[in-house]
Order: structure tokens, then sequence, then C-alpha cells
């Protein structure tokens, strides 16, 4: 169905057409050829207002965890989101989408009318997966560029986040944790999915994971073994307004 105006002069209506989108159901589009990409939302509490972690950070080696063959053969990407209930409608964010193995999996999972925000704090990884995006049509995904300590994706935004392999590198999981709480929707879930094992060798142990996430005001709501690591859910426990910045402390590795 068209958007223009009834008695428009087309003219008019494709000069309108660069100044504004005029997309059925509105909302974060993925990036058209050469567009810019750039943070979804303004700067959240700066990353110097929470405690360094207690514990080694793993460094950011690849946009790519195992390659996506290996990973389609074990299945994980298929029992992680069904196990989240994945569906119509539903507006997830990857979180270090990195090359984009979950996006592309989610985008039809949610379909035309949902949303997924593909975020990552290396630009050229997402540079790389525009290209991809784009190469799939993909045009229910948009892309974020995050900070170390803040997602930056856009208020009541998501009603799922997934951060798949890479929790071990977030150099500032508290911040990170508490700037996420503004996007996420009335009912929303944060999944991490990562192997039992230290920061250093990177992955996480699941009572650091819950000791991190519960400083910052979530509580876990499943937990469920998968053939290599394990996917663990949480949810904000009340107000964020009630987390008192002074008050969170780094948990002991």
């Amino acid at each position: 169905m068209s958007c223009r105006p009834k008695g428009a002069p087309r003219r008019i209506f494709l000069s309108l057409l660069l100044l504004t989108a005029c997309t059925q159901g509105g909302g974060h589009r993925a990036p058209s050829d050469g567009a810019a990409i750039r943070p979804l939302a303004p700067p959240g509490v700066p990353a110097d207002s929470f405690p360094a972690p207690d514990r080694p950070v793993a460094r950011i080696v690849t946009d790519t965890w195992s390659d996506e063959a290996s990973r389609d053969r074990a299945g994980e990407a298929e029992q992680v989101i069904r196990l989240l209930g994945v569906r119509p409608g539903m507006r997830v964010a990857d979180v270090g989408a990195g090359s984009g193995y979950y996006t592309v999996r989610l985008a039809p999972r949610v379909g035309a009318g949902g949303q997924v925000f593909a975020q990552d704090i290396v630009p050229r990884y997402l540079e790389g997966l525009q290209s991809r995006v784009q190469r799939e049509r993909l045009r229910n995904v948009a892309l974020a560029l995050g900070d170390p300590h803040d997602p930056r994706l856009p208020v009541s935004s998501v009603d799922l986040v997934l951060l798949v392999h890479m929790y071990h590198e977030i150099e500032q999981p508290y911040g990170l944790l508490y700037n996420l709480r503004s996007a996420l929707r009335p009912g929303a879930r944060v999944a991490v999915v990562d192997l039992d094992r230290p920061t250093a060798s990177h992955g996480t142990p699941p009572a650091l994971l819950r000791c991190e996430f519960s400083r910052v005001g979530y509580r876990e709501v499943a937990f469920h073994p998968l053939r290599e690591g394990y996917l663990a859910v949480f949810a904000p426990a009340g107000d964020p307004a009630r987390v008192v910045l002074a008050r969170i402390s780094a948990c002991a590795a």
C-alpha cells in the first residue's frame, strides 16, 4: 500500500520521502546502504559510577563464537530460541551481536511485526553485520552501537535481551546491566548463554553470574543446561529506582 497522500503531486511526495520514513508500523529499522551505525539512545549512567568487576575480563578476540555450521549441528540456537519462547511480534536485543549468528536466526522468528536490535561495541563488527542484514534483506533488524557499560538501547524497547558467549567479555557488567534496565518493557527478560568455567577462560561460573545480576536488582527466573554450557534467564526485581548506585559492590570470583 502506498503512503502517498491523495492528490499529492509526485515530485513533492518524493521530496518528502527524503525527509521522513513512510513505513508501515514505524519504529527502528535496518539502516540503508551507507547509513551511519550509531547508538540508538542517549548515554545512561557513566561507567565510573559502578565498581569494577572483581574477576578477570576476557579479551574480545573475534566476532564469531565457533563456526556457524558447527553451531547449527549442535542445535544451540534452535534450543535457546525455543526455551525462551521467541515468537512473532517480539522485540529482541542481541547484545554483543558480533557477526550476527543469532540476529539472522531471530529476525524470521519475530517476523515483520517484531524487531531485532543487533548491538555491539565494535564498529567494524556492526559494519560487517550491516552488509549481511542488507544481503539477506532483513528489514526488521536495527543496528545499535553501544558502550562497554551501556547498550544505548531505546527506552522500553525490548521484551527479551540475549547475551550469548560474551558476558565474560563485558568490561563493566554492573553498568551494562543497570543501564539496560531502562530498555526493558514490562515482563522483559535477560538471557545469558555461556560456559561454566572461569571468566579468564571465556566462560562465567553460574554462581558468579547470579551474584553480579543480583547486585543490580535482577533475579534468576530459569536455568537450563545446554549441550555445551548453559542458558540462565533473569528478570528485573522491583523498581530500578530502588537500586542504590553507591551500594552496588563487586562480587568475588
